[in-house]
């Protein structure tokens, strides 16, 4: 796609199904978010973002305050065909505690639209899974859903798995045999069935990249979330689905922790660490290859990106998509087919030569790109595009969650929307 048809993709907050508030925090930041219910299914949620918008024509500027140094021809990249047109930004140079408390406004919000959207008041909800790549404090899910109204004794998940957080998050929710649920004291997905859950994605990414001078990064991402309410085997169903840890050894995309974990890599073992903060708190925090000099992030170019996570990726959707059709066998019902892939948007020139590759082995999934407002959005990106999906989706639907992040980490599964909720 060009830039001139780009060029014409409608700024998030100006869309008409947007409610666009101000967060009286400093001088004001614009928040806009949309709710999306889907009652034929039984699911519901709410996505947004806050912070300026800054479409790629504005954004050196942006690049330029935020490094001390003008964007040279040969860094800028070329943004829209890699998928995106705009991105958010929250003022630059705002202290640590004004972020966080940005941030817990924004979440306990899309928080209780999202559990509105799904059909049920705040104080209903049983848990609360939240991916996050850097967290502004350490129990943000927690405190989120404190200021949201949810019930102290109702469980709280965080994930940190970068860019994957989100869709592990929901893998956690619905595999019972998934290698994380079985290495921790809770099988999350054994306690939650029937439960009302939240699950989403919060990135106030703005927020740290803008201390990385990294102008990769500057151009690349911004501010996001999105969080779904779903009931686990009625709303949505899991039918198969694995899980893959490749470590980034260069440091393709480093990455700091903004949250505990020993830093230790154990041959044969996964580097997700998992601690119960609290009885109702369990933290799922991934091991990533840090930078070297402190600062939060460094990548080191799109072409890196795109063969770390395409390899990779292909190589565990495959897997599998095997699976999903032996089991469609076993159930009889090979005509059956997977009816949308939600990938992470981390940019179109991956996510397109991972579909052509596996369109070259036979695999043909459709995985639409759905985020042209937001740039990438880590883990909120899988959420934020299942909800632009979810008024098209039916009963009995099968969708395919693609998840993959710094780290690296992949979380891909196959669900069946609705199948028990007649």
């Amino acid at each position: 796609m060009t830039e001139n048809k780009t060029s014409q993709v409608i700024p998030f907050y100006e869309q008409p199904q947007v409610q666009l508030l101000n967060i009286p925090i400093e001088s004001g930041i614009p928040f806009g978010f949309e709710r999306i219910s889907n009652p034929e299914i039984g699911i519901g949620g709410a996505y947004g973002t806050w912070g300026m918008s800054y479409d790629n024509a504005s954004l050196p500027d942006l690049i330029e305050r935020s490094t001390g140094s003008p964007l040279d021809d040969n860094e800028r990249m070329d943004l829209a065909p890699l998928g995106f047109v705009h991105r958010h930004h929250v003022p630059l140079n705002l202290p640590e505690e004004v972020h966080a408390e940005v941030e817990t406004e924004v979440g306990a919000r899309l928080l209780k639209e999202a559990a509105n959207a799904s059909g049920w008041e705040p104080e209903e909800v049983d848990a609360v899974l939240i991916g996050t790549s850097g967290p502004p404090s350490e129990n943000f899910t927690d405190q989120i859903s404190q200021k949201a109204g949810i019930r102290d004794d109702a469980l709280k998940v965080s994930v940190h798995k970068a860019c994957d957080g989100s869709a592990g998050a929901l893998h956690l929710t619905l595999n019972p045999e998934l290698a994380y649920n079985k290495i921790s004291k809770t099988n999350l997905a054994e306690k939650l069935l029937g439960k009302k859950v939240l699950v989403g994605g919060i990135e106030g990414l703005s927020r740290f990249v803008q201390k990385s001078f990294d102008k990769n990064a500057l151009q690349l991402f911004g501010n996001g979330a999105g969080i779904i309410g779903l009931i686990p085997g009625k709303s949505m169903e899991f039918l198969v689905g694995d899980t893959q840890e490749v470590y980034d050894e260069q440091g393709v995309l480093a990455v700091t922790m903004y949250y505990p974990h020993t830093g230790q890599r154990v041959e044969g073992q996964s580097m997700v660490e998992v601690t119960e903060v609290d009885p109702n708190h369990i933290r799922f925090a991934g091991l990533m290859h840090e930078p070297n000099n402190g600062l939060p992030v460094i990548m080191a170019g799109s072409m890196g990106m795109v063969k770390l996570f395409v390899r990779n990726g292909v190589e565990i959707v495959r897997k599998v998509y095997g699976s999903y059709r032996d089991k469609m066998g076993q159930l009889g019902t090979i005509g059956k087919s997977i009816e949308v892939a939600i990938v992470h948007h981390a940019n179109l020139k991956i996510n397109s030569l991972k579909q052509k590759t596996l369109n070259k082995e036979g695999i043909f999934v459709p995985m639409p790109w759905v985020i042209r407002e937001f740039g990438n959005v880590s883990a909120a990106s899988n959420m934020i595009a299942f909800l632009r999906e979810l008024p098209s989706l039916k009963p009995g639907d099968h969708i395919m969650f693609d998840g993959f992040g710094a780290g690296t980490y992949y979380d891909v599964f196959v669900v069946s929307l609705g199948s028990q909720g007649e």
